[in-house]
């Protein structure tokens, strides 16, 4: 392989133009760009944005370099105007093939070289004259035109599984609206319970100072909100308490008939542990929501229900953004909930189940695809 500057790579496209209200509908922002998607699938602006914009054109790769960690590349989808926090990048068709041009910009391999460069603490921002002079190595171009097949059918793939996965969510989404209507609005007359009223919400315990895990061998499990996933706790990442520290926090345990929810760092991660795992004391960045006995609210259909937007936006609203985002344990009792006859939940949440369990699959496969799509391009790069 031979080694190139990146301004041998690529040319820098600096055309710019202050936007006109036209100029709003192909108007693409950082805002648009999904990590790990090539593909836009969001555009335009309410109102023409203010300031110079870079002109880009329909097939420029598009580079977010203000918080390059995010790793926001794309294909611009026609001609517009882009952030000028971003790059309009072209390819030097001397040096690299234009349809490996993008899978280049988008790879671990460039863009972990370039977030090393960044210079800034809130915004790190990569700066065209340190970009220019890095060096990568590039595979010739018939090489790069078999890559570049390959990369694409499975790029191709992916998008296929991701559309699949966004299409199980809005299933559910208006399965939910089908049965019991718009919750704002309330058209079917639904009775409304805040949490508090058929539930208590309690608050974890912080592991105590000087205390440590101890090694899988012993029956005392710690869940921390990275176990949680959504809707469930992943056991093999589970760690384990010792037995003195266990009972220092012992009353702080979450049984499989709560519903438990992060409320900090990531706020609003909501599930319930397997029955294996009944006891687990529960981490101080989570709390857990104990039904009241003869609750008319099933645990599962609640545990969806905060998923859904009707709860995710509740929970938005009353999280308090701080430098470390907090929800307090008093606003999730004020939580609202639509309170449809018990059945009728237990059949929405037996729908919702089945639904995740196909998206776990495809989310499974897309992984794997992923994997498989990173290693050919770490094996062909570098």
């Amino acid at each position: 392989m031979v080694k190139y500057r990146f301004e041998q790579i690529a040319i820098n496209s600096t055309e710019k133009k202050k936007p006109v209200e036209e100029d709003r509908f192909t108007y693409l922002g950082l805002e648009h760009l999904d990590s790990g998607s090539l593909k836009v699938t969001r555009f335009g602006s309410e109102v023409a944005p203010i300031g110079e914009k870079l002109v880009m054109h329909k097939g420029d790769v598009l580079f977010g370099k203000r918080r390059a960690y995010q790793k926001k590349v794309a294909i611009a989808p026609f001609d517009g105007i882009f952030s000028a926090h971003g790059m309009v990048l072209r390819p030097r068709e001397d040096v690299i093939d234009k349809s490996f041009f993008p899978l280049f910009i988008s790879s671990d391999y460039f863009l972990d070289a370039a977030i090393k460069i960044s210079v800034g603490s809130l915004s790190p921002t990569i700066n065209w004259r340190d970009l220019k002079t890095l060096e990568f190595e590039l595979p010739d171009l018939a090489t790069q035109r078999k890559l570049a097949e390959t990369l694409w059918s499975i790029n191709d793939t992916m998008e296929t599984y991701k559309k699949l996965i966004a299409a199980t969510d809005e299933l559910v989404k208006s399965q939910f609206m089908e049965l019991f209507g718009d919750p704002k609005t309330n058209q079917k007359g639904l009775p409304i319970l805040k949490i508090g009223e058929f539930g208590k919400v309690k608050g974890g315990k912080r592991l105590p100072k000087g205390e440590s895990y101890a090694d899988h061998t012993t029956n005392h499990p710690y869940v921390r909100v990275i176990d949680m996933v959504k809707h469930s706790v992943t056991i093999p990442a589970l760690v384990y308490l010792t037995q003195a520290t266990h009972e220092k926090i012992s009353r702080y345990t979450i049984s499989s008939k709560d519903v438990y929810i992060s409320i900090a760092g990531t706020i609003g991660q909501v599930g319930a542990i397997p029955d294996s795992i009944d006891g687990a004391n529960l981490t101080e960045n989570a709390a857990k929501i104990v039904l009241n006995e003869g609750a008319p609210v099933d645990r599962d259909y609640l545990i969806w229900y905060l998923s859904l937007p009707a709860g995710a936006e509740q929970i938005e609203e009353k999280t308090m953004h701080t430098t470390q985002p907090k929800l307090a344990l008093y606003r999730i009792e004020e939580i609202e909930v639509l309170v449809p006859p018990i059945a009728e939940q237990r059949s929405f949440a037996a729908f919702v189940q089945q639904s995740d369990k196909s998206k776990f699959e495809l989310e499974k496969a897309l992984s794997e695809l992923t994997a498989t799509y990173k290693r050919i391009i770490a094996e062909n790069l570098g």
